[in-house]
């Protein structure tokens, strides 16, 4: 890895940690949720960045970097800001959220394995099928557990070159493919008198939209990397904004590449990616890669969840030892992960996925699950964004090693109310149906959404209610937040 030598040891590069940020935030798994907006989608993803992207990294580096020597994450920034009540709600957010967003990252999976075949009417009627999809999902989830709780270490090795083989080197072939489409004199089915501007007025329109939020989701990670970094204050926003224009760069491309080649009006979100190279390898006469890209696809999928069905449970284990979550959620096994946690996060995985019983498609619970896992993360983030501003009043004598604006408080001010305002949008129009999907029942979607969104929010205040002292573990390693010294 490319690193620049300092006084003070080795420090990550500009570079390094601009292909760090694209790592952590590209999937290929979204693109066709945008590629149904044609030349608009540049426009989101172009908004999204201005006002979601950029402030999330900017203003989790102040934090992080504010905070370097101290565990608990979001738990503290919240906490620090608004309570330990508030705290412990954004630490449940970030780890539930992730448990929600499995189902639907595996839904892709599914899909991908059902296209390693060699027909491809087969292939697109065994992605379609419910029971399929289920099974596969499942089947998938509680592997990767089981291998979680034996405590494996080469799952860093799998996450790396998962990474590289099912994210990177597909993302750059479908552009390269869509390009000597175009080249070759393919027809494509891209819009380009389409205005760039989408009708503002239509909110039915903008509900897809809104998810392009959780596209980008993961950048406050980024943050703990701040102190890495040789003058922070000058190459940290360097990196993030070189990062970003790669990220955007990349995701715009690539919806482009499948709006080329798929009609907008047979776009599906679990099934279009593969549909779309599969198209161009027909068109070069290279069909035989098909089963290669799908199984490389697959890959990424599985080691991106090997990777993070243990990771984000990590964070509230230890904040639950601190004294906020009851001893059963304490308990470890002989390798010292946190398995119970882990088993009530598989339950609560299994019980999402079994929605396919109500749910009239695989399509309509890709959608259902992926709102709800924006609304949970955005409120996280609003949390996050109104804790920055505050604790510039709050704490305004701490150091801070990274600080947004030399002086003052206006460019916090911008940049977190930026992002507040931005998560606020993209979390109300969450809860708006999307006219381009059935989702059968309005009903069934408003109920699933609104008793989810306020269940899962409810019940870490429920939690935090019934604590009791003997809830805090003995070595417990979590500081006492400074509001209370």
């Amino acid at each position: 890895m490319d690193k620049t030598k300092t006084s003070n040891g080795f420090k990550l590069s500009v570079m390094t940690l601009a292909i760090m940020n694209v790592t952590a935030v590209v999937s290929l798994r979204g693109l066709a949720t945008e590629a149904i907006y044609g030349i608009q989608s540049a426009f989101y993803y172009l908004f999204a960045a201005v006002v979601f992207l950029i402030p999330t990294a900017m203003v989790a580096a102040e934090l992080a970097a504010m905070f370097a020597t101290k565990q608990g994450g979001v738990f503290r920034w919240v906490g620090e800001a608004f309570g330990a009540r508030a705290g412990f709600l954004a630490i449940w957010l970030q780890w539930i959220q992730s448990t929600i967003w499995y189902p639907t990252v595996l839904t892709f999976g599914a899909v991908s394995i059902a296209y390693i075949g060699i027909d491809p009417a087969a292939d697109a009627a065994l992605a379609s099928n419910r029971i399929f999809t289920l099974v596969v999902v499942l089947a998938i989830y509680w592997a990767a557990t089981f291998i979680s709780l034996r405590g494996i270490g080469w799952v860093g090795k799998v996450s790396k070159w998962g990474g590289i083989i099912g994210t990177i080197i597909p993302a750059a072939l479908l552009i390269i493919l869509a390009i000597v489409y175009l080249a070759m004199g393919g027809h494509s089915y891209l819009d380009t008198k389409e205005s760039f501007f989408p009708d503002l007025s239509n909110f039915n329109n903008l509900v897809l939209a809104s998810s392009i939020f959780l596209f980008y989701a993961g950048m406050e990670m980024m943050g703990i990397h701040v102190m890495e970094v040789d003058n922070p204050k000058r190459n940290y926003p360097r990196a993030i904004i070189l990062g970003s224009l790669v990220t955007v760069a990349i995701f715009i491309l690539g919806t482009f590449a499948l709006g080329i080649v798929v009609p907008a009006k047979d776009i599906s979100l679990t099934q279009t990616l593969l549909i779309g190279f599969d198209s161009y390898f027909h068109f070069v006469k290279l069909s035989w890669m098909g089963p290669v890209i799908a199984v490389a696809l697959v890959f990424g999928v599985l080691a991106g969840v090997l990777t993070w069905v243990a990771g984000p449970s990590k964070g509230i284990f230890t904040v639950g030892r601190a004294g906020y979550l009851p001893p059963f959620f304490q308990r470890t096994n002989k390798q010292g992960v946190q398995r119970n946690i882990l088993l009530v996060q598989g339950v609560i995985v299994t019980i999402l996925s079994m929605l396919f019983v109500v749910m009239p498609s695989v399509q309509s619970f890709y959608q259902i699950l992926s709102q709800l896992t924006v609304l949970l993360y955005l409120i996280m983030y609003m949390l996050m964004f109104a804790s920055a501003i505050r604790l510039r009043y709050k704490l305004p004598t701490m150091e801070r090693p990274f600080r947004l604006g030399a002086k003052g408080n206006g460019v916090m001010w911008l940049l977190g109310g930026l992002g507040f305002c931005g998560s606020l949008l993209a979390f109300v129009l969450s809860f708006i149906p999307p006219s381009q999907i059935a989702v059968g029942s309005n009903v069934v979607w408003f109920m699933v959404l609104g008793i989810g969104a306020v269940l899962f929010v409810i019940i870490p205040f429920i939690i935090y209610a019934m604590r009791k002292p003997e809830w805090k573990a003995a070595d417990a390693d979590i500081e006492k937040f400074e509001w209370e010294k």
